[in-house]
């Protein structure tokens, strides 16, 4: 889904672009980054070496061989609380973005939010999608091996993300297009 074509030229480009301006303007603070569909994993462990999470983020590509398909919420942050809940800094924040709806996992985003609240950690979620419909991809074609796109409703649980941004004194956003990103 982060390669629907309702941003340009997909989600996930528009996504590295607006992610690596916000990283090169955040002077001091030390970033991680923790991909997740399906399952999640910590793509780069917090650094404050800009130039090791930038070059992380722009190599970030769909490849359905390694990590399974879906969008597990709850799996995503908890990987990420696990990464930063030890931090001694005296402000820890996640940054939670997502196209979808809790539909993988083995953890409840609801969960993983009280974990966050219990350790002081501000999630801020991010609703990334228009509203209508926009071209998913569905398939691949045989012979090309390119996506086959169509017209599908854009989906977000919003009531969830706001509820993970207020149970850890975070904010929920919703960004419709690139330049609300």
């Amino acid at each position: 889904s982060m390669l629907a074509k309702d941003f340009k030229p997909n989600r996930l480009d528009a996504l590295k672009r607006v992610a690596s301006t916000f990283i090169e303007d955040r002077i001091n603070d030390r970033i991680g980054l923790v991909v997740y569909a399906g399952e999640s994993y910590t793509r780069t462990p917090i650094t404050s070496d800009k130039t090791v999470i930038l070059q992380s983020l722009k190599t970030v590509e769909y490849d359905d061989s390694i990590i399974a398909d879906g969008t597990g919420i709850g799996v995503g942050l908890a990987t990420a609380i696990n990464r930063i809940k030890d931090s001694k800094a005296k402000s820890r924040v996640i940054i939670l973005l997502t196209d979808g709806v809790n539909n993988a996992g083995t953890i409840d985003p609801r969960m993983a939010a009280d974990i966050a609240k219990q350790y002081g950690i501000k999630v801020y979620t991010i609703g990334i999608g228009t509203n209508g419909m926009a071209l998913f991809p569905y398939a691949k074609d045989q012979e090309t091996g390119k996506f086959l796109f169509r017209n599908m409703q854009v989906e977000i649980d919003e009531k969830l993300m706001k509820e993970i941004a207020e149970m850890t004194d975070g904010k929920y956003f919703r960004a419709t297009d690139d330049k609300k990103l």
